[in-house]
Parts: structure tokens; sequence; C-alpha cells
């Protein structure tokens, strides 16, 4: 395989994978604080955490053609751009982007999500395969409300923490979903956005039979509607919650992952 990368001095930005996906992304220098943009019709600004290995950052926009470009903290809030490098992206499929692992949706095949995820779904269809980690996620894991009042700009998931710990916050419920649903072949995005005036994730996913299912699903006899699972997991059994996530009007998509 040949390996397409451009390099601005400490960082470097492999391309090879953009079929599938993604990008890499390497950082080599010293500075604590870099930043990554991925940016076609959205500009997602990223953290870079690693030293001299690949990040991941994946292209959510589908076919065409996305800058990445990479910043180096100068001072306060300001920083200097190191590279910017134009990929023209030809996707596999529209749904590989949403079957790998990346930085908010963070696993790997020996991860204990991984192998729960495995164990929930044996023999079950896709639908099947859904439902049961989504049953799964709204009755055993809560909500930290501690953590929503505490957590910090920047803040990333940990499924594994969420899983052994069996709480979380809107990011970490989807995130682990997502994961989950992404080490069984199903696609799922982590979306982020907005429910009313609260900053909120939740998970859309992609079944054959139905197409992309926003926020997962509930039948209600004509159609699947919203289902958010940290609302309906902090609110088991409140009807004024149910009534509330099933409506597509209260929610609006900024970002996914």
């Amino acid at each position: 395989m040949t390996i397409r990368a451009s390099t601005g001095g400490q960082a470097v930005v492999d391309e090879s994978q953009s079929s599938n996906g993604y990008v890499m992304v390497k950082y080599k220098g010293n500075n604590p604080k870099i930043k990554v943009q991925i940016i076609k019709n959205t500009v997602y600004t990223y953290d870079l955490n690693a030293r001299d290995q690949f990040e991941i950052y994946p292209f959510t926009e589908g076919n065409g053609v996305y800058v990445v470009k990479v910043f180096e903290h100068v001072g306060r809030d300001q920083y200097a751009q190191l590279l910017s490098q134009s990929i023209f992206v030809s996707l596999i499929n529209e749904f590989v982007p949403f079957l790998y692992p990346n930085q908010y949706v963070n696993y790997h095949s020996d991860s204990e999500a991984v192998k729960l995820a495995c164990k929930l779904t044996e023999g079950k269809d896709s639908l099947g395969k859904a439902a049961a980690v989504y049953d799964y996620v709204v009755e055993n894991i809560c909500y930290d409300y501690e953590k929503a009042r505490s957590v910090q700009s920047g803040y990333l998931p940990d499924v594994e923490e969420t899983l052994g710990s069996k709480k979380g916050i809107c990011f970490d419920y989807a995130a682990l979903m997502a994961a989950m649903l992404r080490s069984q072949k199903i696609p799922a995005k982590l979306v982020v956005g907005y429910t009313g005036e609260l900053y909120h994730a939740w998970v859309s996913v992609y079944l054959e039979e139905e197409g992309w299912i926003d926020s997962l699903f509930y039948f209600n006899g004509q159609e699947w509607v919203f289902i958010d699972p940290t609302f309906l997991a902090s609110g088991r059994g409140n009807r004024e919650i149910r009534e509330y996530v099933v409506n597509r009007e209260k929610y609006f998509e900024r970002y996914c992952y």
C-alpha cells in the first residue's frame, strides 16, 4: 500500500485511508496544545492528544474535498498553522465513517464493550442487535449529575470507563452505544447538537430494514421516531420524557462523529 502523507514541520497528515472514511494525523513536536481542523461544509475542531503516533479523524460529510489543518499553540488562545492539506475523498460507501473507531467513539477488538456487544447480539439480525445494545445501555447506565456539573470543554468519552462505572453523561451514553454497534458492523453516528437550549449528544443508527434512524428507535405503529437513550435512562417510566424524545422538532444536529 502506498502511504500518501504530507508534512508541515512537526505535523504529518496521512490520507491513505480516506476511502475508508478517515484521515490520520501525527504531531512529532513537544508543544502540549495542538489542534486539528477537518473542513468541508462544517468546521470540525479537535485536540490532537497523542505524540509520535497517529490519531484518527473521520470524514463525516460524504464525498468531496476536505481541508485538513494542523495548528500549534503560540500563546493564550492563539494558534499558528503548521499545515494545510486538501484531500479529495471518495468513500467506499456512505457508511464507512461510522464503522470505525475515532476520538469520540474509541474502542478496539479487545475492549470489554466489544466483548459485551458480541454476547448481547449473538444470533440476532441488525434490528435485534440494535435493540439489545439500546436496552442494555438504558437499563444499566445511570446519569452522572456530578460529572455533568463539572465536565470541561474538550471532554472525550471513555467507553471502557463508562461501562465499568455504569454511569456517565450524554456523551458517554452515545459513545458507548455507538462503539458497541460499530463493533457489530452496524453503522452508528454519535450526534452532537441541541435539544431545546440544552447542548446534548445522542445516536443515529443505520438498519438495512429501515435506513437511518435518528437517536435509535421507537416504533409508534406508523414510523420509527426519536428515542434518546440519555433522557430515557435518567427518566425511566416518565411519560413526559418519552413524549419529548419522540418529538423530532426538539432536536437540532450540529456535528456527528
